[in-house]
């Protein structure tokens, strides 16, 4: 830069002996229209480039360097540099931004940012979700405007952030439930953080509701226990009554110890992995179970059929899927009345190895079907409890079939009958060679 202006000094002071000279060699008029004349010049060339500078600041460019003789060459080389480095940073700066928004659009729970009036300045997409918002349309609306539920009107006014906010009959269907807190930031701007947390919801209501019936189911009998011991102690008995007395204590001591064995089955099953998918089940010896023990259970009070493809077979736990076909069975022997039908089936449909129980029993009401597999749930409690049900196979059948990867179908009709299938994939169905079930 200094040789620069060195020059540019350098060539003034040329000028300007030129002028001398022309004015002792010739005369000083003639010196004095040489110097008007290289004023001009230099005027009209500094007007250019002061103009071309001008356009540059208005809309720089940054490809080549705007050419240009003296300290004008170098300061389009300086501002060129400058607009390049100013260029880099602002791409830079977008590319941050532009992940972080990226970013927090990625994220599970919604984020909403206000000014300091409340009013929307962005929103990512979950939190358009949570809130019903659009995030172009109601860009500078006050968020009160929009979100209207008493609760949250409250909260945001309050200033007091420190707890969240539960926010009921959210999205779309009015059926999420939100965990919402804002968080104050900057300058009196706010950030609203919501999670969907219905499913936390749900299943805190699930462990609550589990409690509540393990409490029952088990006091029940403890209560008809204590009774029976209390009269024991208290009347005179005579030995037929003391029998029967101890008979029925007997009957609820079982019905405990069944709670207690289908509560360990259903820990294991949740805290096992999942079984292997390369070790073969040895079916016949599951239906042959399967089959003795329906005939002892019915005692010949039902027509039972077993239709079976003796050469199909799954991968997986044998005694689990034990347990969750001989629950089926059970449950359609139970809710049978005598002199009712039920057919087994087990045959490949499609590649998939498909075990189904059809019952002509008493039928199961629509409202119920979503909730059979609930731990506890009855249609009907009084005959559950009649036929020794613990309100716990069909909780058992679901996590088997979850762990073989498995699904299960329920249909029914009260009064008609239900038809329950399971269906596994085609990577666990194989093939051995028949033999007589």
């Amino acid at each position: 830069m200094n040789i620069i202006w060195a020059r540019s000094i350098v060539s003034v002071v040329l000028l300007a002996v030129l002028c001398v000279v022309v004015g002792a060699l010739v005369n000083v008029k003639a010196a004095l229209v040489l110097a008007i004349v290289m004023l001009l010049a230099q005027s009209v060339f500094s007007t250019f480039h002061k103009q071309r500078l001008w356009r540059l600041l208005d809309a720089p460019v940054y490809g080549e360097v705007p050419s240009a003789p003296g300290i004008w060459g170098e300061i389009y080389y300086r501002l060129h540099k400058l607009a390049k480095r100013w260029h880099a940073q602002v791409r830079q700066v977008e590319q941050q931004h532009s992940r972080f928004i990226q970013a927090i659009q990625a994220s599970p729970n919604g984020v909403a940012m206000l000014d300091d009036h409340d009013q929307i300045e962005w929103c990512n997409a979950i939190s358009e979700l949570h809130f019903g918002l659009d995030a172009k349309r109601d860009l500078r609306q006050h968020i009160t405007h929009l979100v209207r539920q008493p609760d949250f009107v409250r909260y945001l006014n309050s200033h007091r952030y420190e707890e969240m906010l539960i926010m009921r009959g959210m999205g779309d269907k009015r059926q999420n439930v939100l965990s919402v807190q804002v968080f104050p930031y900057g300058e009196n701007r706010k950030l609203v953080l919501s999670q969907d947390i219905t499913e936390l919801e749900r299943t805190d209501a699930m462990r609550r509701d589990f409690v509540a019936n393990v409490s029952h189911e088990l006091k029940t009998p403890l209560t008809v226990l204590s009774g029976f011991l209390e009269t024991m102690r208290e009347l005179p008995l005579s030995e037929g009554e003391r029998s029967r007395y101890l008979e029925l204590m007997e009957q609820q001591a079982s019905r405990m110890r069944h709670i207690v064995s289908d509560l360990l089955v259903l820990a294991k099953l949740e805290g096992d992995n999942k079984p292997p998918s390369d070790q073969m089940i040895d079916m016949r010896a599951v239906l042959r179970h399967l089959r003795d023990d329906a005939q002892s259970l019915s005692s010949d009070h039902h027509k039972i059929v077993f239709d079976a493809d003796e050469g199909l077979t799954v991968t997986g736990v044998e005694t689990e899927i034990l347990s969750a076909f001989g629950n089926l069975v059970t449950n359609a022997i139970r809710y049978t009345p005598d002199g009712g039908a039920i057919r087994v089936s087990w045959h490949a449909q499609g590649g998939h190895a498909v075990f189904s129980v059809t019952d002509s029993g008493l039928g199961i009401p629509a409202a119920d079907i979503p909730r059979l597999t609930e731990r506890f749930y009855r249609v009907d409690r009084s005959r559950s409890r009649d036929t020794g049900g613990t309100g716990l196979g069909l909780a058992i059948v679901k996590h088997v079939l979850q762990r073989h990867d498995a699904q299960l179908d329920v249909k029914s009709e009260e009064g008609r009958g239900s038809t329950f299938t399971v269906r596994f994939p085609v990577y666990r169905t194989a093939r051995r060679q028949p033999a007589p079930v």
